[in-house]
């Protein structure tokens, strides 16, 4: 048998100096996690250096904490070179680092229950699905690209403009059949009693028709849950949608004060005909 060398612990030692059992050190090994410092080629007895006293209790003490051993083996690869403690250190770090991070998913989580909780209970308020006939109104209008949101200023622009010739509700024409974020194609419109000529604004007939619609009580963020009971009634009578859907405000927020969205109460009307497969069936 060759000899170790001064210093070298065998494995029973090594096991008690470290609390580690021999089946858990020679695991450690098999997994090129706590290589030993010298096998006996013949025998093949272990031996430990005492520099690997500190590493294993370090190692030890990451798997309480429910380290994998794949990743107590990359953190160790890639810190060879450095002083253990200096690793602890680090990961350390990026321990509370991961906490804040959680604390911040779990916080907005929570954010998410309430208000998924609270949408569900504003959907009982919210009136059936129904059907009914528009009548043409002349609108004022302004069409834009860009985000929902953006349709403040337009409506802002159509009000100070038209005064005394509104007479409605403003309402959102929706061009997109589709989800777009940043460039969506809408427009602003409001009712008016005749016609005016303004710098950048539309003024022309809304067509009537047959739609369907729902009011929605709450706020726009959740106007999604309504459209989806729209577009369940339009698909169950095979009807066929005539753009742009529309969004008629009857309360939402002012110029100036927003209010409580809780309070918004919206009118989504989607227009509608029916398509073939409805009228050969």
């Amino acid at each position: 048998m060759i000899h170790p060398g001064t210093g070298m612990f065998s494995i029973g030692e090594f096991s008690k100096l470290t609390r580690l059992t021999v089946k858990t050190l020679r695991f450690y090994h098999e997994e090129g996690l706590l290589v030993p410092a010298f096998v006996d080629p013949d025998s093949g007895y272990r031996y430990y250096g005492p520099g690997q006293i500190d590493e294993a209790r370090a190692i030890s003490y990451l798997r309480e904490l429910e380290f994998s051993i794949s990743d107590i083996r990359e953190l160790l690869q890639n810190s060879a070179d450095e002083d253990f403690l200096k690793i602890l250190e680090r990961q350390h770090t990026a321990i509370k680092d991961r906490i804040r991070r959680l604390g911040k998913a779990a916080r907005s989580l929570e954010q998410f229950i309430s208000q998924e909780r609270e949408a569900r209970t504003m959907a009982q308020t919210t009136d059936d699905v129904h059907e009914k006939t528009l009548d043409p109104v002349l609108v004022a209008g302004i069409r834009m690209r860009g985000r929902y949101c953006d349709c403040g200023s337009a409506f802002g622009k159509i009000g100070r403009s038209f005064g005394r010739f509104l007479c409605g509700k403003p309402l959102l024409l929706h061009y997109d059949d589709e989800y777009h974020e940043t460039d969506a194609d809408f427009e602003a419109c409001m009712p008016i009693r005749q016609e005016k000529r303004v710098d950048g604004v539309s003024v022309h007939e809304l067509p009537g028709g047959r739609c369907v619609a729902l009011v929605h009580h709450g706020p726009y963020d959740q106007l999604s849950r309504s459209y989806a009971r729209i577009f369940q009634h339009i698909h169950e009578r095979k009807y066929r949608v005539v753009m742009p859907t529309r969004e008629v405000y009857l309360k939402g927020p002012g110029m100036i004060f927003k209010g409580n969205p809780k309070k918004y109460v919206t009118e989504i009307q989607v227009l509608i005909e029916p398509s073939a497969d409805a009228a050969t069936s």
